[in-house]
């Protein structure tokens, strides 16, 4: 890839990231409480909506810039021709590469989150190194098979190549479809994360975790935090992909005029 295009990707893909994971912070942290496995009420309920954002705010940047990067930079390799049939499948290949490279970023930051989100009282710092200390490394991987699985589905639905303003039309539609359906992933993954160091749950078996939930709570299981997660991601897909192109647009022209 060119440098001002790789550049325009990282910076686009970081700030865009950072604006929809801030921005629509609270109605992550309810989803998490609704999925937790001790109740809504007991997570915290609609209190301390902010709890673990600095884990997101430290995270989001790199973690959005990682996967444009290399969304970007596998379908420079592919170089598909945009008349080709092969185009859709250039995307989805590039997207799921780019999950799995931004996972690596993002599943320590999401697990120190999502414990923060569901215990308000206990600050970030604190536990991450909990973590550290009672599980080591592989603590902050916990719930990563699961989280690509999840991502790597949801991403197949990104393409960007249309105006800023369609991206984000489209983001919004596809996005909240695509959230609906991957709830299920979701909730193994919150629960996988959120599990106590040394159960089954925590051992990252996504189909057990499942079958917990469903021998437990059912099809309303399931789907907890489904309506949350489905206005987070379509509300973030419209902003997310818009921001992106605008920036990414704007710093292409920007390198095109400079000398």
């Amino acid at each position: 890839m060119d440098r001002p295009g790789f550049t325009a990707s990282l910076v686009a893909g970081g700030v865009a990231g950072v604006s929809v994971d801030l921005i629509l912070f609270p109605l992550d942290t309810i989803k998490t409480r609704l999925q937790s496995p001790q109740g809504f009420y007991k997570a915290g309920g609609f209190c301390g909506v902010y709890a673990g954002v600095p884990s997101t705010a430290i995270g989001s940047f790199p973690n959005a810039a990682a996967f444009f990067v290399t969304y970007e930079y596998v379908k420079w390799i592919l170089h598909t021709d945009s008349s080709s049939y092969f185009m859709p499948v250039t995307h989805m290949l590039a997207a799921s590469v780019g999950e799995v490279v931004a996972c690596l970023i993002r599943v320590p930051s999401e697990v120190v989150k999502q414990r923060a989100q569901v215990s308000a009282s206990s600050g970030t710092f604190h536990i991450f190194s909990n973590i550290l200390c009672q599980e080591g490394i592989q603590g902050l991987y916990r719930g990563y098979k699961s989280t690509v699985l999840r991502e790597a589905l949801w991403s197949w639905r990104q393409d960007h190549v249309v105006d800023s303003w369609q991206s984000a039309v489209c983001g919004a539609f596809a996005g909240g479809f695509a959230a609906a359906v991957t709830t299920p992933l979701d909730v193994a993954k919150t629960r996988i994360m959120l599990a106590k160091a040394g159960s089954s749950t925590a051992s990252g078996n996504i189909l057990s975790a499942l079958h917990a939930v469903w021998r437990t709570q059912g099809l309303s299981g399931l789907f907890a935090g489904v309506f949350p997660r489905m206005a987070a991601i379509s509300l973030g897909g419209f902003i997310f992909l818009g921001v992106y192109d605008q920036i990414r647009s704007f710093l292409l022209e920007l390198g095109r005029e400079s000398p």
